[in-house]
């Protein structure tokens, strides 16, 4: 039986974030700011005190980080730290016996009555002498001159004992304390990324709608005169469904029917033809060096191209003919066609692992790298939560550990323990239930979840629709239900996304209680009048334009509601360093919502009682608000405000207090 280890001089608890006990990183990306917290106590009454290590890739120390005790009384200590470059860092904690501060309360209620004095200021001097010996030269005499004072005879008590309390001991003791009993927690590990794993705004288009009137179907070409329009509404990632061969047989009609017409173009992730499988470009796109082109361009426009990997083929792939041990096979030899009941996928043969696991993986590892070599570095994992966790638990290691700049997202709309396992062992992202989130309640209470303990490991991408889904909410809102779920997807996650279409509100559904939509894009090509005067692509514009702006708005851990009195508006706000962001949005699309909102003041990092001016990002306008707030949200013309907060009040521009 294995020993446990020994608790340690000074016991240091749970430590969080730790992901699976520590077997697994916690995760951050450059520049994220997060809490690193533990238990701290001792026996008695003597103080204690702690600090974060955070070490980087190399095993350097960052910068001296002490805790503080999270709420009087709990002993949770915590301390905010931030990694500056990608790579895997630790973190742990380091608790000590604080002498000075249990000698400081000590002398402060024995000098002034008279018990011990002499004693006790020259303890106190004897504590301040050691201190100084673990001080640079320069900081030294700081700490030297109260040895002095509290041993001056001629002084005054009281004098003597102030000198132990002045700003001065107070600034180099809090950085190079006396620290006794040092006991160490276990180092933890922690994986930093880049940016683009945390934050970002997503574009999803099919590059086949893009084509012109003499020939509809769209080229890489073509689909890239659609690149300077995503980019001007602020969007960094432009994601395409898969480009490659479609198959025929069981193809797809439109409108999901089993009996297509010849013109149909078939399913995108029904792959591989005879013309290739997940390697090969589909003919009527262009050829491969047109893909490449493709990414060029868009990256000159400031785009990223994330790439569909779905791991499953047609009956017409080359997988289904050299490796047939990939596939299952039916008792009467046919191969079985994926099914997510009642939904049947007969263009489509799931991959079966157990057979054949190295094989898959590697063959995987070279589609992967092959896409990667045209300048593809992040990936849109189809239904990675029908597949084995270990096998993308290796690829996704096998990838980054040569790669660590390619992102994957997964988008795994199932049950929790999966898509929160599937983050852990590598996707830098997930989908998440936010489309099946519209209450004040459930939206409080998931994004409570997803930016607590979660955070850790599991980044959500908010995409406010998808080619699968047009949530009823958004078929029977029109175009108010658009604006304020772009609004809380933008502002509520780091990262979001639309699918085509969202800006002009396309609302109509397959038949009522279905989540698709009439004529979908998945089978047959779908042009669209961009330059309509109905689209909310100014709000989007205006939207990314603002998460741009605020820093704010670049994390997760960061988001705190507040209260409201009508449970169709709900409020809360971000806050990194100096820059804060309050946003309060109607969520009923059909009525008018008045509230009054009730900031909590800390958590903005102001006084209960203050004044704050705060600046609506959409309109335009400043407002003069305090703690409590009243505010009038109209469905049609302002379905919500986001509220630059500036701690020096402003005239507002309407003269009142109120934000509408």
């Amino acid at each position: 039986m294995k020993a446990t280890a020994a608790i340690g001089r000074i016991p240091v608890r749970h430590v969080q974030p730790a992901v699976e006990c520590g077997r697994r990183p916690a995760k951050a990306v450059v520049g994220e700011t997060f809490q690193v917290s533990a238990t701290v106590f001792r026996e008695g009454h003597d103080a204690v005190a702690a600090n974060v290590v955070l070490r980087d890739p190399l095993g350097r120390p960052g910068p001296w980080t002490p805790m503080r005790e999270l709420a009087p009384g709990t002993d949770r200590w915590g301390a905010e730290v931030t990694p500056t470059a990608t790579g895997n860092w630790t973190y742990q904690v380091e608790a000590w016996s604080d002498p000075v501060t249990t000698w400081r309360r000590t002398a402060r209620i024995k000098v002034p009555a008279g018990i011990d004095t002499g004693v006790v200021l020259e303890e106190g001097a004897d504590l301040f002498e050691r201190a100084a010996a673990g001080v640079p030269a320069k900081r030294r005499p700081v700490l030297l001159r109260a040895v002095e004072d509290l041993r001056d005879d001629s002084q005054p008590v009281v004098s003597r004992l102030a000198a132990a309390f002045r700003p001065e001991v107070d600034r180099v003791l809090s950085r190079y304390p006396l620290r006794e009993l040092v006991t160490v927690s276990d180092p933890l590990p922690l994986l930093v990324e880049r940016e683009r794993a945390l934050f970002g705004s997503w574009y999803e288009f099919f590059p086949r709608s893009e084509g012109t009137v003499e020939v509809p179907h769209g080229t890489f070409r073509t689909a890239a005169r659609r690149l300077p329009a995503i980019a001007r509404m602020g969007f960094d990632v432009v994601y395409l469904p898969p480009i490659h061969p479609i198959g025929t047989t069981f193809r797809k009609g439109r409108n999901n029917t089993l009996d297509p017409a010849p013109e149909d173009v078939g399913v995108p992730w029904a792959i591989g033809s005879p013309e290739g499988g997940h390697d090969a470009v589909h003919p009527a796109l262009g050829t491969l060096e047109d893909f490449t082109w493709f990414v060029g361009k868009a990256r000159e426009h400031g785009l990223e191209v994330a790439l569909d990997f779905a791991l499953q083929c047609s009956p017409d792939h080359p997988w289904v003919h050299k490796h047939p041990e990939w596939f299952h096979h039916r008792p009467d030899g046919t191969i079985a066609y994926a099914e997510n009941p009642p939904k049947k996928y007969q263009d489509i043969y799931p991959i079966a692992f157990d057979a054949d696991l190295d094989g898959l993986v590697a063959e995987t590892l070279r589609v992967l790298r092959h896409w990667m070599g045209c300048g593809v570095r992040i990936f849109r994992v189809d239904n990675p939560h029908t597949k084995p966790v270990l096998f993308w638990e290796r690829v996704i290691g096998e990838i980054n550990r040569t790669d660590p700049d390619v992102i994957f997202l997964a988008e795994a709309f199932t049950r929790p323990a999966m898509m929160r396992t599937l983050a852990q062992v590598g996707f830098q992202q997930s989908y998440t239930y936010f489309t099946w989130r519209n209450t004040k309640q459930e939206l409080t209470e998931y994004l409570s979840e997803l930016s607590g303990e979660s955070a850790a490991y599991m980044r959500p991408n908010f995409f406010a629709n998808t080619p699968d889904i047009l949530h009823a909410f958004l078929q029977h809102g029109g175009r108010p239900a658009f604006a304020l779920r772009a609004v809380l997807a933008a502002t509520l996650s780091p990262t979001w996304g639309i699918y085509s279409g969202y800006e002009l509100c396309e609302n109509r559904a397959l038949r009522e209680g279905s989540e698709e939509y009439l004529d979908s894009e998945k089978y047959q090509l779908r042009p669209r009048d961009w330059d309509t005067a109905d689209t909310i692509a100014p709000l989007i514009t205006k939207l990314n334009a603002v998460r741009r702006r605020h820093p704010a708005l670049h994390q997760l851990r960061n988001l705190r509601f507040h209260h409201t009195d009508n449970d169709a508006v709900l409020a809360y706000s971000k806050r990194t360093g100096k820059d804060t962001v309050v946003v309060v949005v109607n969520l009923d699309p059909h009525h008018t919502q008045e509230a009054t909102v009730s900031l909590d003041m800390p958590q903005l990092g102001l006084d209960r009682d203050e004044s704050l001016s705060v600046h609506d990002e959409l309109t335009g306008e400043t407002y003069l608000w305090g703690r409590t707030n009243y505010v009038r949200l109209e469905p049609g013309r302002a379905p919500a405000h986001v509220l630059h907060v500036r701690t020096s009040p402003a005239s507002p521009q309407n003269g009142g207090s109120t934000a509408s």
